[in-house]
């Protein structure tokens, strides 16, 4: 009989081939260095090849490990959603590995989170934030649940439900012209020295998409990392930039000292959504987290709207 390896090794491996160190991978797994490095050695022995080139000082995978991180991944995918399948559980109790963008992360959740752990209490919920690619590759290989994402995006092998629409605002410097005018065209847009997210964002293509601009149309000698960087050079009077509504219910441009204003309709926007993985048994917990999320956006714009009437009236 061929000894078969154990799904604890499995995970062991995947997590070292995730993080590409043994130190993190430990801590990641919550345990000892050696009690995961004792386990991939045991994985190599069980399957009589070397899985981690250790020849080398970076880290890398032999010919083998490379394909033993593929199909592993899918035995623990489909592993883990059989055991979610007959779990006798309720919707969101237990752990849930849920993975946010930063460009929705510091804006819905310390609005939403508090309420979430009320209204819940025996969710167990683990966030983790991170560009939309990666967060992809970590719900397809199960080390996450859920993800709060921007759409459109392409995400094969995974369901998605909106939680809504998130319009997209023009902030430039307090007494610009562009933000005096009622909506803002894209033609004028395109006057603007428009300062974007670095590629590797969505919400830059999203911007782009939306808005019918071209690469050509931003700034190219500028990409930031985060809308908080964008919003400080925007203040600096480098340019103008798009934020989503939600940024801005949340205070960042007038903590920043810009002004805004509506880009003409159709407002372009992009749609926030929380995706899973198909057949993973999250279905449910997903169309109740979806439906939380949607009601934290509502009440932060309408805190917002009567933010804003109580400054017009002062």
């Amino acid at each position: 009989m061929i000894p078969l390896p154990t799904l604890r090794q499995l995970q062991f491996f995947l997590a070292l081939v995730r993080r590409q160190s043994f130190s993190k991978a430990a801590s990641d797994c919550l345990v000892s260095q050696s009690t995961l490095s004792s386990a991939i050695k045991e994985l190599e022995a069980g399957l009589g090849r070397l899985l981690v080139d250790r020849s080398t000082r970076h880290f890398s995978l032999t010919p083998a490990g490379k394909d033993v991180a593929e199909r592993a991944a899918a035995i623990l995918a489909l592993t883990e959603d059989l055991a979610r399948s007959v779990s006798a559980r309720k919707p969101l109790e237990g752990p849930l590995h849920l993975g946010v963008i930063p460009t929705i992360a510091p804006f819905l959740l310390p609005e939403a989170t508090p309420g979430l752990s009320r209204k819940f209490p025996k969710l167990e919920l683990y966030l983790r934030e991170d560009l939309t690619a990666a967060l992809a590759e970590r719900l397809a290989d199960g080390s996450l649940d859920a993800a709060l994402l921007a759409f459109p995006y392409d995400l094969p092998g995974l369901d998605w439900i909106e939680i809504g629409e998130d319009p997209f605002l023009l902030a430039a410097p307090a007494g610009s012209p562009l933000t005096e005018r009622k909506a803002v065209r894209t033609a004028d847009l395109k006057e603007a020295r428009l300062l974007l997210l670095e590629d590797g964002h969505c919400m830059r293509d999203h911007a782009l998409e939306a808005c019918r601009l071209r690469a050509d149309d931003v700034a190219g000698s500028f990409g930031a990392t985060s809308l908080f960087t964008l919003t400080q050079m925007v203040r600096a009077g480098i340019g103008a930039t798009l934020l989503p509504k939600m940024a801005v219910d949340a205070g960042l441009a007038a903590n920043a000292g810009l002004s805004v204003a509506p880009l003409a309709a159709p407002a372009p926007a992009r749609m926030i959504g929380l995706a899973w993985r198909k057949g993973s048994g999250r279905r449910e917990d997903c169309a109740l987290l979806a439906d939380y999320f949607r009601g934290a956006l509502a009440k932060q714009s309408d805190r917002a709207k009567t933010r804003r009437r109580q400054s017009a009236k002062a």
